[in-house]
């Protein structure tokens, strides 16, 4: 079955950075689009960034300059490099294969950021 595990985050003061992986199996890595998506405590879920299977890259206007995702399809591996982190940054982060003709919406488990200020 497809598996989707984070892994990366931790507590980081306000400036710092933070590498998170999401490791993809039981799929076809390559032809699927790869998101990063994050939820504050009594926030919505919220897209963070994309990539498609073609590489075009798409961010939440409150990332853009700060967060860069990428994609590894030899290692089925989606990342998110994560720079001047901010307090309001701080969220449960999931991984996501979103929906499309030829597979399901698929999540991983989720994995905590906590900036400090």
């Amino acid at each position: 079955q497809v598996q989707l595990v984070e892994s990366g985050g931790g507590l980081v003061q306000a400036g710092g950075s933070l590498r998170l992986s999401c490791a993809a199996s039981g799929i076809t890595f390559s032809i699927n689009a790869m998101g990063w998506y994050r939820q504050a405590p009594g926030k919505q879920r919220e897209l963070v960034a994309r990539i498609s299977s073609a590489g075009t890259i798409t961010y939440v206007d409150s990332v853009k300059g700060r967060f860069t995702i990428s994609r590894d399809n030899a290692k089925n591996t989606v990342y998110l490099q994560m720079n001047s982190l901010k307090p309001e940054d701080t969220a449960v982060y999931y991984c996501n294969i979103p929906r499309s003709p030829w597979t399901s919406d698929y999540w991983g488990q989720g994995t905590q950021v906590t900036v400090s200020s």
